[in-house]
């Protein structure tokens, strides 16, 4: 079966699709670096939380904050997700710490 041919209608959207397609795949990809990023730093001070101890974790708080905050601000997670992923960060860093202070 021979390929159909575009019409010249057709044809001159083809090079925009084109750079859509090239645009988007950019796009995903630097959105993925920054989630990846967010997610690595929180997951390391949860490990280090569990580990270490709130007092540990909370050095690693300010870096989660700054990169969730720098992947909202590109787009790759909305602005209320970054402050809600903060904010349990702290809460359970807060706990931890209350935790640890009423056993002492």
């Amino acid at each position: 079966m021979a390929k159909a041919q575009l019409s010249p209608k057709k044809q001159k959207h083809k090079r925009r699709v084109k750079k859509n397609v090239r645009v988007a795949e950019r796009r995903r990809l630097e959105n993925r670096y920054h989630i990846s990023r967010m997610k690595t730093a929180f997951k390391k001070l949860y490990s280090v939380l569990k580990k270490e101890g709130p007092e540990a974790a909370s050095k690693y708080l300010p870096l989660c904050q700054k990169l969730a905050y720098k992947a909202a601000a590109k787009g790759a997670i909305h602005k209320n997700e970054a402050a809600r992923r903060v904010s349990r960060a702290a809460k359970r860093i807060k706990a931890a710490l209350e935790k640890s202070q009423q056993v002492a």
